[in-house]
């Protein structure tokens, strides 16, 4: 029910499955014109479309820690798939497709995931201060986001899964979207430019000073970084060790 509301009520998805959708109303209103070879050949793409979609889609659901990643990538490989079978039936077709693609682009982006587990939604002062007073919590575990870049909507559900299970009395959870507080990135060493590939960032902090990061501050050196899961983040920034400290100390 829940993609179901979202499907309806975010228009990322419903201008996707109502273009998705008119293919089927063009496909069954041209049959007539189409000749019975065209037609044949036609099934036959489609059937292997089906096919190579199917198992991707299998291979993606075992790779893929997030819906929301899941998602990206099926629309993604659909949208390839579409534009091909179109392009079998008219060409002008297919451009149609591909402009109202790129109009989907312009005008929408996919939702970020709306969870937050425990972790809290902060602002940059409000995080300068609670690092500053030092009060609440030994460490804090910080997310940089921003709600308009693409991988920050792919591992949008990890950060708020792995608060619900590492945080405690010493180690908070908190999200920053820089895109609502750009000015705010450079306090933090983040480069907001081009594709925002610093985002996410992920900084630990202990008693207001910086302990880890990932990616690290010499990101831009590296060729690649290895994809942001669950597991990378409880690993790197030592969260089982954290939580048995904690368990320790009651």
């Amino acid at each position: 029910m829940e993609w179901l509301n979202q499907m309806v009520s975010e228009p990322y998805y419903l201008s996707h499955f109502l273009t998705f959708f008119s293919y089927f109303i063009l496909r069954t209103s041209t049959s007539s014109l189409l000749s019975p070879r065209l037609t044949h050949h036609l099934l036959h793409r489609e059937i292997q479309a089906v096919l190579a979609f199917s198992v991707l889609a299998l291979l993606k659901l075992v790779r893929q820690e997030t819906w929301e990643a899941f998602i990206a990538d099926m629309l993604f490989f659909a949208k390839v798939f579409l534009v091909a079978l179109a392009l079998v039936i008219d060409y002008h077709l297919a451009l149609w497709y591909l402009g109202a693609f790129f109009v989907i682009y312009i005008l929408t982006q996919q939702p970020v995931y709306q969870g937050l587990g425990t972790s809290s939604k902060l602002t940059p002062l409000q995080l300068e201060t609670l690092l500053t007073e030092g009060n609440i919590s030994r460490f804090w575990l910080v997310e940089f986001r921003a709600s308009c870049s693409p991988a920050s909507i792919c591992t949008s559900r990890c950060f708020p899964e792995l608060s619900i299970t590492y945080s405690n009395k010493y180690l908070s959870f908190g999200i920053v979207d820089l895109g609502l507080f750009p000015n705010a990135a450079e306090k933090f060493g983040i480069y907001l430019g081009g594709s925002m590939g610093q985002l996410p960032t992920y900084i630990l902090f202990e008693n207001a000073a910086e302990v880890a990061r990932i990616p690290q501050l010499d990101f831009e050196a590296k060729s690649s970084h290895p994809p942001i899961t669950k597991r990378l983040l409880s690993r790197y920034f030592e969260l089982d060790r954290h939580l048995l400290e904690y368990i320790k100390g009651k």
